[in-house]
């Protein structure tokens, strides 16, 4: 295979509230957490078991960082759609690191938020569908755009109008 593929797909729940800083150039970086939750009944007791992992998101896309956080609360449900990355940096104390984080770039990557508009605590019932008019960069399905609106017939003129758009033939 000549070329591959570095995708990650995840829904889960935030477990910290995203975080704002700006680099040196002035563009902002959000970041928070995210925890998967795998949950299983084992077969030996009946038990239910879960086992939860912790993911590191860093959006360095200006729109969805926005909406994530203006939007997004600890305990909100997404959807991320990201690359994998690990870094190298060195800590306080003089230590070598690493982490691996779930990159959304600038121009690839996707939020989603599957909550109410509570953010799961039960505010609202509606699901929150957010569109930027100035560019759909993060916007890759169909189902997420806002319906296009028409105006409402006002007279029997205007139904013709409405009605010769839907003819299939």
């Amino acid at each position: 295979m000549a070329g591959s593929v570095n995708k990650v797909i995840l829904i889960g729940n935030l477990g910290r509230d995203p975080e704002t800083r700006r680099m040196n150039s002035g563009d902002a970086v959000v970041s928070f957490s995210l925890a998967t939750t795998d949950s299983w009944r084992d077969k030996a007791t009946g038990e239910r078991k879960d086992r939860t992992e912790w993911h590191n998101i860093v959006i360095f896309n200006e729109n969805l960082g926005k909406i994530a956080d203006q939007y997004c609360k600890k305990g909100s449900k997404v959807y991320v759609e990201g690359a994998l990355q690990t870094r190298e940096y060195t800590d306080k104390d003089g230590n070598q690191r690493k982490v691996t984080e779930i990159v959304l770039q600038r121009f690839r990557g996707e939020l989603t938020l599957l909550d109410s508009r509570g953010g799961g605590r039960g505010e609202a019932d509606s699901d929150r569908s957010f569109e930027d008019s100035s560019s759909s960069f993060g916007r890759s399905s169909p189902m997420e755009r806002a319906p296009e609106r028409r105006p409402a017939a006002t007279g029997a003129s205007r139904v013709s109008d409405i009605i010769d758009d839907d003819i299939p033939f």
